[in-house]
């Protein structure tokens, strides 16, 4: 019972964070303008400077782990090239993109770091698990995208182009660049600038969660069945099967373990839809796993966890 409710008490905060922003938008308050503007200010302001003050007040040397980035990296290529695969069986060709782009892409730079800070109370190496996944995220979907859409001709370099723009730009990337650059130099921040991005940073969790759950849109959930089903089963359930217990074998504990189990496990993220929809697709089946993984994850995860928490492991 005892690892239960240390499950529960990661998982049911972030799970209930949605529901308030589903709530607050049947009740008019979370509009849809409001929740664009919210989604813009989390992801340009207040996650980066999350980010960006929980790696500048840690030493360098305790946080950086070079063999846990690259087990990041080559889940997550791992995970495209067998999403890719499965497709070819799974899908329609038309859907084929989309299903690989969500079946791999998780939200681990909003929920991720939700869990992690309610687990540990920081969310170090959560960062280092978005430097070692969230580029990659964006590089395979670009050209997964490209590669698989129906009418395609020849990968469009100008998306490709603009992609790569959009990495080196990035605001999560640059706040965790920037904590890193803070915590190698010789001095520390001033104090009242510390407390002010501190605060700003606070922000980044109930709104982000608030706002995602006000994007929901439940009617969505049925469309594309069977596809969505597989696509979801892969992003909560296949992938972490697959590459959890080697991250175990492998020595990998606590933060590190947590980080990796988001990474693999946690919903698809609403960037992907985006995406989908900029590049020609539908986005039926993007919008309906976002929204299935997104109800569902809470579940899978805490019972992760609750594993995990069992064995030893966190």
């Amino acid at each position: 019972m005892d690892n239960l409710i240390y499950a529960l008490n990661a998982t049911l905060p972030v799970f209930l964070l949605m529901v308030c922003g589903m709530l607050f938008r049947k009740m008019g308050i979370m509009t849809p303008a409001f929740t664009e503007k919210a989604n813009t200010y989390v992801f340009r302001v207040a996650l980066p400077m999350s980010l960006f003050v929980q790696l500048s007040g840690i030493s360098f040397l305790e946080v950086w782990d070079s063999g846990f980035l690259l087990f990041c990296l080559g889940a997550t290529t791992l995970s495209v090239l067998l999403a890719a695969l499965l497709s070819r069986a799974l899908v329609r060709p038309e859907m084929r993109g989309e299903f690989v782009q969500v079946s791999y892409r998780s939200s681990a730079s909003l929920v991720g770091m939700a869990f992690m800070e309610n687990l540990y109370g920081s969310a170090a190496m959560g960062s280092l698990m978005i430097l070692g996944s969230v580029p990659l995220y964006n590089m395979a979907a670009v050209l997964i995208l490209s590669l698989m859409r129906p009418d395609r001709k020849k990968l469009e370099k100008a998306a490709v182009r603009k992609t790569l723009i959009g990495i080196v730009t990035n605001p999560i990337i640059l706040g965790t660049l920037g904590g890193f650059l803070i915590a190698v130099l010789p001095f520390s921040m001033p104090e009242i600038l510390k407390k002010t991005c501190s605060e700003i940073g606070k922000t980044a969790t109930p709104i982000g969660l608030m706002a995602m759950g006000a994007q929901m849109e439940c009617r969505e959930a049925g469309k594309c069945v069977r596809e969505t089903a597989w696509a979801s089963f892969l992003k909560l359930v296949g992938f972490t099967m697959l590459f959890l217990p080697l991250a175990v074998l492998l020595g990998f504990r606590r933060e590190e373990l947590v980080a990796i189990l988001v990474m693999l496990g946690s919903a698809s993220t609403v960037a992907g839809y985006i995406m989908a929809k900029n590049m020609g697709y539908a986005g039926v089946l993007t919008q309906s796993a976002v929204m299935v993984t997104t109800l569902l994850s809470p579940v899978t995860l805490t019972f992760w966890l609750y594993m995990l928490r069992s064995m030893g492991f966190i």
